[in-house]
């Protein structure tokens, strides 16, 4: 693993500004404010000063809401569209440079976007134009209003205006997001801009005039050492012809150079499918949504989305002198070696930092193995003004992100090697508690394994979170029992303090009648089968095996159309077999990721699986599932196979145990409440701090 990061932690400037180190916290919406006149909130500061502890070189604070009443119901963001919020925005800079960190606040005007939970926020645009219907996009099917030119002087005083209130709340400058499909991109682009004025689409100069007559006003207001970054899209794609090219983009950045601008943050866009423009891997979910030939040239698609916009980057470097910030899935050995090659002056990172918000300190101490990994889950791009959330960090969407010790050593058994029982396990020990760890199986990780080998490791990769864990428990001197029955005797040897019971859930058999016939495949027996070859096979080989083999016929039904289900489908139609979908519930991919869940049901519908909820089950036969529809309708289900896949439901069974032998006795994960990974992995933080 490398040690050497030399390059990523030398500090560097963006204009007068003085950053600690090459590594910049992108900007990006975390909801984690509240809806009335009082938007900054104490878990929104806690968080900012997370990442400034955590020794990041810049922080780019998350767009607040610039103009009013035009907010939007479900927005949950600052509001820095009056003076009477300076106040409180200022308190988000103050915990930031409490810890010698700089920062800036990015803006952008979403445009032409009418969002699902905003329909009757007001759309504008550099013309009225309407993009083809995408179900991965913003769009509406009405065209945006056309600004007139009295209007775009408005807006430029507004956005000036803006950046004196984040000057005066103490930030060190800004970011103007002219990126994605905002409105600032819709002027740039030639597919968005058909006007025929000075701001028209017959030169960048024109197409540029809004943006640079913006930068102007903003440096007249704060004066030229008020450093200001701008993103761009360096390419665009689905707009046919008439996307931002390189010629294009290489001119706007001499254009924005020369207008004073300090630092360009150099990305991309493909129209019609927004999330995935900027997190990558939701284009390959669970397929590319297009052969790769057919997607946007002159990016670097060859790593899932990886290091997609680094090309971009190096081309507009040449161009110019200042600064450029490249960003896209990059992990810090790779940010190394980006920034060697003189490729870019700035990695940004967005989710890492949610994972790991210490990530900048660990590597300057020569521990990057001590990184908690952003496994790319997609858990934080919950949307519609949810509050951030993270896999791997429990502490995110919290007021405590620091692991304290506690006043007086307790000794400590958590029973369960899964996610929630490892990240108990990690966090009491770090606590200065004495902890003894029990598994029955001969790996750790719990289910996890079987996750991966499910889902794959293209995308996502749970092993590095089961390696992550396993590897801090080890160095904490966890004492791990591995292939070991928990032994309600070693209570009495031991007497523990503490007993944190984290042993998964029960399987769900549903009650219909013929569910005992050699055609199902329990759950519980699928999962058994997978762990046993899963002792001698890594999930990526075994992953690899099922392609020639499984104890599955071609056509399956399964019970169950929740996120497991679906994930199970997916897999399964990945290997040839024709896939039922029936939920007994009204909902079907509840708490999927929500781009994830569009994709993979659009997905689920080209490859012919049939979903249907609000069903009855009636009875398994020798031929498949006779179901009642919510229509009153019944239907034999012809099928091979039937799985079950239902929510396991909560094992409190070892608690019942456990009362009135230990003082402290919690319940954690699955065998609480059956969930995701990421509650389990809040759970052991909780749980963790608690004792």
């Amino acid at each position: 693993m490398m040690k050497d990061f030399s390059k990523l932690l030398e500090p560097f400037r963006i204009g007068k500004v003085k950053t600690r180190n090459r590594i910049i916290k992108t900007a990006s919406g975390t909801s984690l404010w509240s809806t009335g006149e009082r938007r900054v909130t104490e878990k929104g500061k806690a968080f900012y000063e997370s990442l400034a502890k955590g020794g990041v070189g810049l922080i780019m604070v998350e767009s607040p809401i610039v103009e009013y009443p035009f907010d939007e119901p479900g927005d949950v963001r600052m509001r820095i569209d009056d003076d009477r919020y300076i106040d409180q925005v200022a308190e988000i800079a103050e915990v930031i440079h409490r810890q010698g960190c700089p920062a800036f606040v990015q803006i952008y005007h979403r445009g032409p976007w009418l969002q699902p939970y905003a329909p009757k926020r007001p759309h504008i645009a550099a013309s009225p134009v309407v993009p083809d219907y995408s179900e991965f996009d913003l769009h509406a099917t009405t065209a945006p209003k056309e600004l007139s030119v009295g209007e775009i002087g408005e807006l430029t005083e507004l956005f000036a205006l803006i950046a004196g209130r984040i000057q005066r709340a103490g930030f060190d400058g800004m970011e103007i997001n002219a990126g994605c499909d905002h409105l600032f991109a819709s002027f740039l682009s030639r597919f968005w801009n058909k006007r025929t004025d000075e701001y028209g689409r017959a030169s960048m100069e024109n197409r540029s005039r809004f943006l640079v007559e913006t930068i102007m006003a903003i440096k007249r207001r704060c004066g030229a050492d008020f450093a200001i970054s701008v993103l761009i899209n360096a390419v665009e794609g689905g707009m046919g012809d008439e996307g931002m090219t390189y010629p294009e983009s290489r001119s706007l950045a001499k254009i924005l150079e020369n207008s004073g601008v300090d630092a360009l943050h150099v990305r991309s866009h493909w129209l019609g499918h927004h999330v995935g423009s900027y997190n990558h891997e939701n284009l390959f979910y669970p397929e590319p949504c297009v052969p790769l030939k057919d997607f946007p040239k002159g990016l670097d698609w060859s790593r899932y989305g990886k290091e997609v916009n680094v090309p971009a980057a190096e081309i507009i470097k040449r161009e110019v002198s200042i600064p450029i910030i490249t960003v896209s899935g990059i992990v810090p050995e790779r940010g190394e070696r980006i920034l060697r090659q003189g490729k870019a002056d700035f990695i940004g990172m967005c989710r890492p930092l949610f994972a790991d918000p210490a990530l900048p300190n660990k590597l300057a101490e020569g521990r990057p193995d001590d990184v908690a990994p952003c496994t790319r889950c997609g858990t934080c791009q919950k949307m519609n003004g949810l509050p951030k959330e993270c896999r791997v960090n429990g502490a995110l969407g919290t007021e405590r992100y620091e692991v304290t010790k506690a006043e007086r050593q307790k000794r400590v058994v958590v029973i369960g090697g899964g996610p929630a029982g490892m990240e108990a396990a990690r966090v009491a020990a770090m606590r200065g508690h004495r902890v003894t760890l029990f598994d029955k199986s001969t790996k750790l990780g719990g289910t996890l394994p079987v996750a991966a080998m499910v889902k794959g490791l293209d995308i996502e990769n749970i092993p590095n979170l089961i390696n992550y864990l396993a590897r801090q428990i080890e160095k904490l001197d966890v004492e791990v029992e591995k292939q070991r029955e928990f032994d309600v005797a070693w209570i009495n040897r031991a007497a523990p303090d503490v007993a944190i019971i984290a042993t998964g859930g029960v399987p769900t058999t549903p009650r219909v009648r013929g569910i005992e016939g050699k055609n199902v495949v329990k759950s519980a027996d699928l999962h058994g089968r997978l762990k046993f070859f899963l002792r001698y096979l890594s999930p990526g080989t075994l992953r690899w095996l099922t392609k020639f083999w499984m104890p599955v016929g071609r056509s399956v039904v399964i019970l169950g159309g929740q996120v497991a289900a679906c994930q199970l489908a997916e897999f399964l139609v990945k290997r040839g077999r024709k896939v039922t979908i029936v939920e007994e519930g009204d909902g079907l991919g509840e708490r999927l990721i929500p781009e994830r869940k569009t994709r993979l049901f659009s997905w689920f519908r080209k490859k012919g699986v049939t979903t249907m909820s609000g069903v009855h089950f009636d009875e398994v036969t020798s031929s498949g599932i006779m179901v009642t529809t919510k229509e009153g309708k019944r239907l034999l289900l012809e099928a091979q196979t039937i799985i079950p896949s239902l929510p396991m439901q909560p094992d409190t069974g070892l608690a019942e145990v456990m009362k009135g032998r230990v003082p402290e006795v919690y319940l954690i994960g699955d065998c609480r409440e059956p969930r995701l990974i990421p509650d389990a992995i809040a759970d052991g933080w909780r749980v963790g701090n608690k004792i």
